[in-house]
């Protein structure tokens, strides 16, 4: 897991106030606040956890303006003038873009539900944190959709919080997704507060746990558990952006490394992406092709695993389980399967509270920088982000 810290014009007196009681748990307990009349009006450190998302169209009307949002984004679009040229072109990409995707989320009940599985991690999150003593309020902060990371920041500030821990729900690091919801935050909060980044956690071992408790019960559906051929899917990006240095295919396969080696599993396997946009170069094999090679080579039981995903939403539920399904439907595929989301399990919960805690044990001790410059489309790349060539 990697954790980094970043410090905004902090006092002096911070450093010695919010160094960690490894007497007490997690050492949030420290020294008392005081109020007005020498009035102690709390013995606990109040932690505030900002679990950050990309968001989605909670509507098929909200579809053209969750796109508009996403290609307004300078980690998104970014180009010679860019400020005078940036919003006309994201209303070409979006109104274009809106009516091809429209389908995806009529299939799964008109829009996203990622904003429901993300609150409800929240409030399971900070559940488990109080349940240990800790003094934890969860803020949610999407990108591009409700509840925006503006909004965050309000109730963040309104809650008093002594302490921030940055939770991007990505559990592989990309430019395109951690590091765009902190460029965000950064031009948004920069009061005097300890904060803590958790950057990515695709190696913590709860949360492995948590994904291979989810292969199990999607094997456990086919007649011999041992015998589906296992796809693991994430979220392609351009290959511009990983010959940057962009950590994410490293990361991914990484991923699915330890995770195989965790479930122990003798099934064959296999990594592919998904969700590509456009007709420039991004990660490959596509989902669909690798579906398309698996019924060539006979395959006729696989099991999908979205890799890349804490919550389900229209890449697990549209492109996976439903557009993916019928193409193996299609091509003689007898069983296709895919692991549910980690969504609220406990498990995954868990996981969230360990790494929480892992981040507010670190002390705060100096300006960090955590931030990247995130996606860049090269100008030739707009037209196909558009879908116009």
């Amino acid at each position: 897991m990697q954790i980094h810290f970043i410090v905004g014009r902090i006092p002096r007196k911070f450093f010695t106030q919010t160094t960690i009681d490894s007497l007490t748990q997690l050492g949030v307990k420290c020294l008392p606040f005081w109020g007005f009349w020498g009035k102690m009006t709390r013995k606990t450190r109040r932690v505030g956890i900002v679990l950050f998302q990309l968001g989605g169209p909670d509507t098929l009307e909200a579809i053209e303006p969750f796109l508009y949002n996403l290609f307004c984004d300078p980690d998104i679009i970014d180009f010679p003038f860019a400020r005078i040229g940036r919003k006309a072109l994201a209303k070409l990409i979006s109104t274009t873009r809106a009516r091809k995707v429209q389908h995806h989320y009529a299939t799964i009940g008109g829009g996203s539900p990622i904003r429901k599985h993300t609150e409800s991690q929240a409030r399971a999150l900070e559940a488990e944190l109080c349940a240990q003593g800790i003094d934890a309020q969860c803020f949610v902060a999407m990108r591009y959709w409700h509840p925006f990371t503006r909004e965050a920041v309000g109730k963040l500030r309104a809650a008093e919080c002594d302490e921030v821990v940055l939770l991007p729900l990505y559990p592989q690091y990309s430019s395109t997704t951690t590091g765009s919801s902190l460029n965000e935050w950064r031009r948004l909060f920069s009061d005097e507060v300890p904060v803590h980044c958790v950057e990515a956690f695709y190696r913590n071992t709860i949360y492995l746990d948590a994904l291979v408790e989810k292969i199990d019960e999607a094997l456990s559906r086919f007649p011999a558990p041992h015998r589906p051929e296992l796809v693991f899917s994430a979220h392609s990006i351009p290959m511009s952006v990983i010959e940057k240095g962009d950590p994410y295919r490293r990361q991914i396969e990484e991923t699915v490394h330890l995770l195989m080696e965790r479930g122990g599993w003798s099934n064959a396997h296999r990594l592919c992406y998904q969700s590509k946009v456009g007709a420039s170069h991004w990660l490959q094999p596509s989902l669909h092709q690798t579906i398309k090679q698996l019924s060539a080579e006979r395959t006729r039981e696989v099991c999908v695993v979205p890799v890349a995903f804490v919550s389900d939403h229209v890449e697990t539920l549209g492109e996976i389980d439903h557009e993916a399904r019928e193409q193996a439907r299609r091509l003689g595929i007898n069983q296709f399967e895919m692991s549910a989301g980690l969504n609220d399990s406990p498990k995954f919960i868990e996981a969230l509270s360990q790494i929480v805690q892992q981040a507010l044990r670190q002390e705060v001790h100096s300006l960090i920088s955590t931030y990247t410059t995130g996606r860049q489309l090269a100008a030739p790349e707009y037209a196909s982000a558009a879908g116009l060539d």
